[in-house]
C-alpha cells in the first residue's frame, strides 16, 4: 500500500511499473541496464479515488494523461532503478495530493460606485487628450 495521506492509501496493484533503458549519464552501463521507470496509473478505474479527485487529477496532469485516463510518469533522473522507482511514486503521490485540495470557490463581486466613476473619469481624460492631439485642417489655416 502506498500512503498518500493518512486517510488515503493506494494499492500497489493499481500501479504498473515498466523498466526501460534511459538516455543520459551512466556510461556503458546505459546500454545494458534498464534504469528508467515508466509508471502507469489508471485514474478513471481507480477505486481509491473519489470522482471529483479523479477529474481534478486528470485536469492537473494535462498531457501526461492518455485519452483512456491513464497517467504516465517517466522517471529517469537517477542512475539506479531503485531511485527512479521511488522518484516516480513520489511524483504520483504529489499529483494526487494536489488533486485532493479543493479549489477555492470564487465569489462574484461588482466594482464599487467609486471605482466605476474613476474608470469613466480616466476614459474621459484619455479621450480629451486624443481630441486635443487631433489634426483639424481648419484650425491650421
Amino acid at each position: 500500500m502506498i500512503e498518500v495521506t493518512p486517510t488515503l492509501k493506494i494499492d500497489e496493484s493499481e500501479i504498473q511499473l515498466d523498466f526501460i533503458r534511459a538516455s543520459g549519464p551512466g556510461g556503458q552501463n546505459v546500454n545494458k541496464v534498464a534504469s528508467s521507470v515508466q509508471l502507469r496509473f489508471d485514474i478513471r478505474n481507480s477505486p481509491s479515488l473519489a470522482s471529483e479527485v479523479k477529474e481534478r487529477l486528470i485536469k492537473l496532469a494535462g498531457s501526461r494523461v492518455t485519452e483512456d485516463g491513464i497517467l504516465i510518469i517517466e522517471a529517469k533522473r537517477y542512475r539506479t532503478q531503485e531511485q527512479n522507482r521511488f522518484d516516480a511514486t513520489q511524483r504520483l503521490i504529489t499529483w494526487i495530493q494536489k488533486a485532493l485540495e479543493k479549489p477555492k470557490e470564487r465569489k462574484a463581486t461588482r466594482p464599487s460606485v467609486t471605482a466605476k466613476a474613476a474608470r469613466v473619469g480616466d476614459k474621459k481624460k484619455h479621450g480629451e487628450t486624443k481630441r486635443i492631439r487631433r489634426y483639424v485642417p481648419e484650425d491650421w489655416e
